[in-house]
């Protein structure tokens, strides 16, 4: 089974980058879709509340990482 989206970006929190902003942000949202895989599920969530994404482009590219990264394995 594949990792969620949430245990895959966790692996960026501890940095100054955009992407590392957004993990932190999803890290401290408690109700974050911790357990979801599910790009349209994950992406309506973060245009409602993530308000700690400065644009969704971010999502976007952790996303395309996150695909690359669970296609490996």
């Amino acid at each position: 089974m594949a990792k969620s989206f949430y245990h895959f970006l966790m692996r960026f929190r501890n940095g100054n980058d955009e992407l590392s902003k957004f993990a932190e942000g999803a890290f401290r949202d408690l109700s974050f879709p911790k357990e979801s895989n599910d790009y349209d599920e994950l992406s309506r969530y973060l245009e409602l509340n993530g308000d700690y994404l400065s644009t969704m482009t971010i999502f976007d590219l952790a996303w395309t990482y996150y695909e690359q990264y669970e296609n490996k394995f």
